[in-house]
């Protein structure tokens, strides 16, 4: 069974700290991301930047939404994709992920969201 997971980041708390201290923390992840990926389940991990763009259709018209000019608490900094047997495997494979495991995780209002895959198609 797949499942998709979301890893969530506090903007609020992210902007705050100097540059160097987020290249600090994030130095941090490697060998937690080496470990994560040994485990023979990471199908897919992307890193993703916290620009937004949503697409709403209304009226019947595509409408454009630039999420940059919302505030968010949370915004979605990583997602992955893993292989699992149930949920209780998932939830034991995702807390691997840096998100998890880093300390400042915690401080830094990190987060998983961790769903049950019903459809998964590639694309050619």
């Amino acid at each position: 069974m797949k499942f998709l997971c979301f890893g969530y980041l506090s903007p609020e708390k992210m902007n705050i700290l100097p540059k160097d201290e987020i290249e600090a923390i994030m130095s941090q992840c490697s060998p937690h991301l080496e470990k994560f990926y040994m485990s023979g389940q990471v199908m897919m991990d992307i890193g993703v930047e916290t620009e937004v763009i949503s697409l709403r259709r209304e009226n019947g018209n595509i409408k454009v939404l630039d999420n940059a000019l919302v505030e968010f608490d949370e915004r979605i900094g990583s997602v992955f994709l893993i292989e699992a047997n149930d949920m209780e495997e998932a939830i034991r494979i995702a807390s691997l992920h840096p998100t998890i495991q880093l300390d400042a995780g915690e401080e830094l209002g990190w987060r998983i969201e961790i769903r049950p895959v019903h459809y998964c198609e590639k694309g050619e």
